[in-house]
């Protein structure tokens, strides 16, 4: 069960009708999170304040630090009055080899990659999606999208943040994660996976945002076969997802939606059959 975020009650004015009037508004909650790696901090992002273990796993998976949920040897999360520091132990070859392969962030919530050492690093190499043979239809492309919804407790409660979740096929959404930050709630999502012993390789990852770079390179090293978006992607997360033989599926609205990338993925009904043939 995802660790809940109480929003917090803040005083604003109101302007309706041409009069001004005092209200309150629940607001999502925004500190820094620290993840650190053997005493020493990697990043420092601005999180929702939740499911912290879900976030330091799935950080640490996404960014390839750790392999598994099982490179990491302990992990515990230290708060005080600024923030929150996710500290975590690994084994020691993935510690050695965090420190050959060093990755500074201090970042705000709309920038994964920032603070990253060298463009070859912001582009790094990803493994190739071997096809295992998953499939979905259109109707659950449309299914999971609308199945994310429900799960937005924080949303419902702050008409804010942004999540991901997971979905299966027949077993519809398994998982979902929120946060202010688009990266944040798939890197909790990730990491949930992990510790509950999912494999991200058998669904598909549906986000509430656009698609960046950054967002395809978390869902390839999870191992997703499907990408869903609700927005559009940039040019270079599209090409990324090609090279990876990752399926994008974005702008998906509605009843509509558009596939980028390995459209074989997505079984059209057959009054739609041959729309995305030309399609990589």
């Amino acid at each position: 069960m995802p660790v809940s975020s109480p929003p917090a009650e803040m005083q604003h004015l109101s302007m309706r009708g041409g009069m001004l009037s005092p209200g309150r508004r629940a607001l999502p909650q925004e500190v820094p999170v620290a993840l650190s790696f053997g005493g020493t901090t990697q990043a420092v992002m601005m999180a929702t304040p939740a499911d912290f273990e879900d976030f330091g796993i799935g950080f640490a998976l996404t960014e390839g630090i750790a392999l598994s949920a099982a490179d990491i040897e302990a992990l515990e999360v230290v708060s005080s009055d600024l923030g929150h520091d996710v500290q975590m132990r690994l084994v020691t070859g993935r510690q050695s080899h965090l420190a050959a392969r060093r990755r500074l962030m201090a970042g705000p919530v709309g920038c994964g990659l920032c603070g990253i050492d060298s463009i070859e690093e912001a582009l790094r190499d990803l493994p190739v999606r071997q096809d295992t043979g998953f499939r979905m239809d259109e109707k659950d492309v449309l299914d999971a999208v609308a199945a994310l919804s429900p799960g937005q407790k924080l949303k419902a409660d702050t008409g804010s943040v942004h999540a991901a979740g997971f979905y299966r096929p027949g077993k519809g959404m398994i998982l979902v994660r929120e946060d202010i930050g688009r990266h944040n709630a798939l890197d909790k999502l990730v990491g949930a996976l992990a510790r509950c012993g999912e494999t991200a390789a058998t669904g598909a990852l549906v986000i509430s945002s656009r698609v960046s770079v950054d967002m395809v390179q978390k869902a390839v090293v999870a191992g997703a076969p499907v990408l869903i978006a609700v927005s559009s992607p940039t040019d270079l997360a599209v090409r990324t997802a090609a090279a990876a033989g990752m399926t994008l599926v974005a702008m998906a609205r509605g009843q509509d939606f558009e596939i980028f990338t390995r459209a074989d993925r997505i079984a059209p009904e057959s009054s739609t059959a041959g729309k995305h043939s030309d399609v990589a």
